[in-house]
């Protein structure tokens, strides 16, 4: 299999267990080796007190991409740390996508940085990612 097909073969398989991020209708886009872009729409019940968005939410659809990019090459891998920066809210009916791309990756760790941006192009956050792959284990088994 090439790079490409491991990484769509990955991502079926996560997202077909991934009740987080169905529950948040969130779609995937795009995915290749250690890339990732996802899309969700905000709903009423995405919104906090003040009408905008959840840095919550917002900060979950940027993990997701996240985890997608650096699961792509088939090494289970998991979120050792990650920050994030809210730069400006996100409305109801917004589209937000979020897109992950590989900085460094060396042995079981690697560092990713993803932008969450709205329908008009507008940054409305942005998220570091640091990975550790777990030592042995394979998202898919059956792959080769």
């Amino acid at each position: 299999m090439t790079p490409q097909q491991i990484a769509e073969a990955v991502r079926d398989a996560m997202f077909a267990n991934d009740r987080a991020s169905k529950a948040l209708g969130m779609e995937i886009l795009a995915i290749g080796p250690g890339t990732a872009t996802l899309t969700m729409t905000i709903r009423e019940d995405m919104l906090n007190g003040l009408d905008i968005c959840h840095g919550g939410v917002v900060t979950t659809l940027a993990d997701s991409a996240f985890a997608f990019a650096c699961n792509a090459y088939n090494e289970a891998t998991v979120a050792s740390g990650f920050s994030v920066d809210l730069i400006a809210p996100g409305r109801l009916g917004d589209r937000l996508t979020a897109t992950a791309g590989e900085v460094a990756l060396a042995g079981r760790t690697g560092v990713y940085d993803i932008t969450v941006r709205n329908q008009r192009d507008e940054l409305v956050a942005v998220f570091r990612g640091n990975s550790y792959r777990l030592k042995g284990r394979k998202v898919v088994e059956t792959l080769e």
